[in-house]
């Protein structure tokens, strides 16, 4: 019974990670017989306005975890593609060179995080968006990159824009 228990903790935190993130689901796409999937969801940067990612990435089936063994982890590939939806409207955003982390979903039960981070160019005036894996023991060199270019869209700083080089 303390077996059972232990195992349904477990479950229960392992759903939680899975809610961490601030996207929507957008479809589940099935990819094979034993129920893998590559998920995609809508991920709004709250500090952009008229800005949407799409964020794909692979979910693990109930069999595939048995078969390989590794039960709380999933692979570290992402695809990501941002586009404008609307009149750009820029709050308060980071301008460091290492961005601003805007969305976050757990990948394993403790060590691993799919994560987008926003980061200004101001010399191409340009938000990049990139998705990568952040593992505590290992870094992870599986990344994607989308870029919106600043200068052929209706912008508007909402705090004034910030001096270019």
């Amino acid at each position: 019974m303390k077996r059972l228990a232990t195992l349904a903790a477990i479950g229960f935190l392992a759903l939680g990670l899975a809610g961490c993130g601030d996207g929507r689901q957008v479809a589940n796409v099935g990819v094979d017989w034993t129920g893998n999937d590559i998920s995609i969801e809508a991920v709004a940067d709250p500090q952009v306005e008229g800005v949407v990612c799409h964020l794909a990435y692979f979910n693990r089936s109930f069999w595939d975890r048995i078969s390989q063994g590794d039960w709380f982890e999933d692979p570290s590939y992402s695809a990501l593609d941002c586009s404008v939806t609307g009149p750009i409207s820029i709050g308060n955003i980071s301008t460091r060179p290492g961005g601003e982390e805007i969305f976050r979903e757990g990948r394993s039960l403790i060590w691993k995080s799919l994560r987008v981070t926003r980061v200004y160019d101001a010399q191409n005036n340009a938000l990049i968006y990139l998705a990568h894996a952040r593992e505590v023991q290992q870094g992870s060199g599986k990344m994607s990159l989308s870029v919106i270019p600043l200068a052929t869209e209706q912008v508007v700083w909402r705090n004034g824009a910030p001096a270019r080089p």
